[in-house]
Parts: structure tokens; C-alpha cells; sequence
């Protein structure tokens, strides 16, 4: 078993520096993105670029993915240039993308039936907490799995959370803490709009919030964010908001769970959307408070 050969898969904002942080481990790292060039920017770091997601794994190995959805998500896993075969027998693959928790049941059904391991372990951060090894990591599958797992992650978090063996748990609580983040930005967009309007400055209200009754890391960072109205460069993009929005909704009605305030954040973006920001920070759908509130952005 390949124990110390290590693929990451997805060097985008968050991918790369995680890939960075595993690379300062004594693991022979091997890289790739769709886009080469991302993946030659760790090459002065001592990764080796990959031409494939299935030449980038190691028979035996692990392979940590990154990317932006299911769908990119089962195309290197298990798509017509896949690695999963080639992983096969004694390896593991760890999955931190934010993904549907039906899509990491499935795949580790996969890994299953060629001997391998799936371990989902999203996380919490933005870049620059992802740069800072300041993620949060959620994760769940086998004991194993989690057991082997454990080196990679502590060198990209600052700390893991275990939500049992099931391969969609994390998913879900992923799902979940973005939902609650977005339902926070809406709130202080529509908080922010109103004390603007009242002749309260943005910053001065978003400073007391953060200082006083909600002195907490989301609204603190997300507060100052949106007093600065700085949605570029997008740290998160809204279009991938607008992916989890709809994770939340598709989880939330197949368990029969009505979500009304899903249904709300849903409709900003898709506002967000239709208004060409999805390119944009997904905080920026605090622009729609303001423009409804007539002071602009």
C-alpha cells in the first residue's frame, strides 16, 4: 500500500493552497487541475503535475479531490479518464468537495466494490483561512478511512469533526453550516440597508455587531465584507452559492423538510444571477438589498 503517495485533485481558491499545506508533509505529492497551469504553480514546491486525474494516483494511494460540484466531482472519479480503477485495491480516496450527500454514497459504493476506501471531508473556510491550515473539517466513513486520512487533514485544518460512517453525513452538516452562512449575509445585507437609510454608517453598525451581541467569526468576517461592499474577487463565487442553495433544497425536500428561508436564498440568487454577478463574491447578493432600498450600491 502506497502510504505516503498523495494526488490532489482541484487546485482552484481553495484547492490550492490545501495542496500547498499537504506538501509541506513527507508525502510525494502528485497534482492536477483541468486548467495545467494552476498545477504548475505548485511545481516550484516539489509537486509533480499530472496530464490526467487517473495518471495522477498512485495503485494503493490516496487522492484528495477539491472541486466545484458533482459533476466535475464523478467525471475524475469515475468518468471515461477516472481514477478510480486505478486507485484500486488498499486505497483512499478523500472527498472535500461540497457535494450532494447522494453523490458520496454512490461513489463510495464504488470505491467499494474495487476495494477501496471514500471518506467525505468538506470544510469551513474561505482561501485565506484554507492558506492559514485554519479550515474546519468535517468528515465521515469508515473508521479506516478516517484513521488514514487523519495525516492529510490535520496538515490542511485546524481541527476535525466526526458525523459517523455514513458517506453523505458530512455532506449534510456542509450543506447545512452554508445555509446558515448565507441566511447571516442576507440578514446583515437587510440590517446594513436599514441603517443606511436611517443615516447609520455601514461600517459603524457592522463594527458594534461584531464586537458586541454577535461577536462570532461568520459575522464578524462576513460584516466586514459587506460594510466594505468588497464581493470582488469573489472568495466564494455566487454561482457556487447558488449550487449549495440548490443541494439544501434537493436534500431538504427528499426528507420531506420545508425550508422556507432556502426558498428565499434561492431567489436572491437567482436574482443575483440574472443581474450577471455570478462571478461575483456570493455575499454580493447584499447588492439586492441596497437597490431594494433605493440608496444603490
Amino acid at each position: 500500500m502506497a502510504q505516503n503517495a498523495v494526488a490532489f485533485i482541484g487546485l482552484g481558491a481553495m484547492g490550492a493552497p490545501m495542496a500547498r499545506n499537504v506538501l509541506r508533509g513527507d508525502v510525494a505529492l502528485t497534482v492536477y487541475n483541468r486548467s495545467r497551469s494552476r498545477a504548475e504553480s505548485l511545481m516550484a514546491a516539489g509537486a509533480v503535475v499530472a496530464d490526467s486525474a487517473a495518471t495522477a494516483v498512485t495503485p494503493g494511494g490516496v487522492v484528495v479531490t477539491m472541486l466545484a460540484n458533482d459533476a466535475a466531482l464523478e467525471a475524475v472519479t469515475v468518468g471515461s479518464d477516472g481514477f478510480i480503477d486505478r486507485l484500486g485495491s488498499g486505497g483512499l480516496h478523500i472527498s472535500m468537495s461540497t457535494v450532494s450527500p447522494e453523490t458520496s454514497r454512490r461513489l463510495a459504493r464504488e470505491h467499494a466494490k474495487r476495494g477501496s476506501l471514500y471518506v467525505a471531508a468538506p470544510v469551513f473556510g474561505r482561501p485565506e483561512a484554507a492558506a492559514l491550515q485554519k479550515l474546519w473539517i468535517c468528515q465521515s466513513g469508515p473508521a479506516e478511512a478516517k484513521a488514514r486520512a487523519k495525516p492529510i487533514l490535520d496538515a490542511i485544518g485546524q481541527g476535525i469533526h466526526d458525523f459517523g460512517e455514513d458517506p453523505g453525513a458530512a455532506n449534510v452538516v456542509k450543506l447545512s453550516g452554508n445555509f446558515l452562512i448565507l441566511s447571516a449575509v442576507e440578514a446583515l445585507a437587510e440590517a446594513l440597508a436599514l441603517s443606511e437609510t436611517n443615516g447609520i454608517d455601514r461600517h459603524v453598525l457592522a463594527e458594534f455587531l461584531g464586537q458586541t451581541i454577535f461577536s462570532c467569526p461568520i459575522y464578524q468576517n462576513y460584516s466586514r465584507i459587506l460594510a466594505g461592499q468588497t464581493y470582488e474577487p469573489a472568495g466564494f463565487k455566487l454561482e457556487l452559492g447558488m449550487k449549495d442553495v440548490r443541494l439544501v433544497r434537493d436534500v431538504a425536500e427528499s426528507a420531506t423538510t420545508p425550508m422556507p428561508l432556502a426558498d428565499l436564498l434561492h431567489a436572491r440568487l437567482l436574482t443575483s444571477l440574472a443581474k450577471g454577478r455570478g462571478n461575483m463574491d456570493w455575499t454580493a447578493i447584499a447588492l439586492l438589498s441596497a437597490e431594494d432600498a433605493g440608496i444603490g450600491a
